[in-house]
């Protein structure tokens, strides 16, 4: 049986705000520290970012199946398992959340709350990265949850550390995200205007991720929460 609603998209909010927090603040250490160095400060954001992917979904995949990603949300809705109201709503919590964690992390490292990105990420090259990417995304989380639901944390964790690297927009995949980080002129940061077309190639990866897996992989299982990582599998 699913928590209640209001649960589901605390813990939502919740995850996503961490997550945010730990994307743009390692974004901040990274470029501190690697003395002008972009590939360490890349480095470091990448490994921050990964390894908090598999402890938040760990922690709350048991609550609301730890998305943290509209695309995700929505994919999920036109599958069946969750309505498109309460995709809707995940996203909205998603997408506050991701804001609220981006104002935290420029909070922490002392640098201005909401200020509009300048960091260019335009071009032909980039929105193809973001298909790409979120193409990737949606397939390592089709089809693992399908077939291996306890190995979905590491899997996506490993997946998205390797996709800031084989991509040359470092790997977004996720509309909240890129909104939120819109409001940070900081390493992890892009520029409003390049926003839509980010969005676009995200929604346009997941559609035909889910397209494939509902064709590869046509036995969906029992259970409603197709998003979510089994309950029994977070079990102690």
């Amino acid at each position: 049986m699913k928590p209640p609603l209001r649960h589901r998209l605390t813990a939502e909010g919740v995850g996503t705000a961490l997550l945010l927090a730990a994307v743009v603040g390692s974004g901040i250490m990274g470029e501190r520290l690697a003395s002008g160095n972009v590939a360490i400060a890349l480095l470091a954001n990448t490994i921050a970012t990964g390894a908090a992917l598999v402890a938040l979904i760990l922690t709350f995949g048991p609550v609301s199946g730890a998305h943290f990603n509209p695309a995700v949300s929505f994919a999920d809705a036109s599958q069946g398992g969750l309505s498109w109201r309460e995709a809707a709503a995940y996203s909205m919590a998603q997408v506050v959340g991701a804001f609220a964690g981006v104002g935290l992390a420029d909070a922490m490292f002392e640098q201005p709350l909401y200020g509009w990105s300048q960091h260019a990420r335009s071009g032909g090259a980039q929105i193809l990265s973001e298909t790409a990417a979120t193409f990737g995304l949606l397939a390592v989380i089709w089809g693992c949850v399908r077939r291996r639901p306890d190995a979905v944390p590491f899997a996506v964790g490993a997946y998205v550390t390797a996709a800031y690297w084989f991509t040359a927009s470092t790997s977004f995949a996720n509309p909240a995200v890129t909104i939120a980080r819109s409001v940070t002129d900081t390493f992890a940061g892009i520029r409003v205007g390049d926003v839509p077309g980010f969005l676009v190639g995200q929604a346009v990866g997941a559609t035909l991720a889910t397209m494939l897996f509902r064709w590869l992989v046509p036995a969906l299982p029992a259970v409603p929460d197709r998003f979510m990582v089994a309950r029994e599998n977070f079990r102690v």
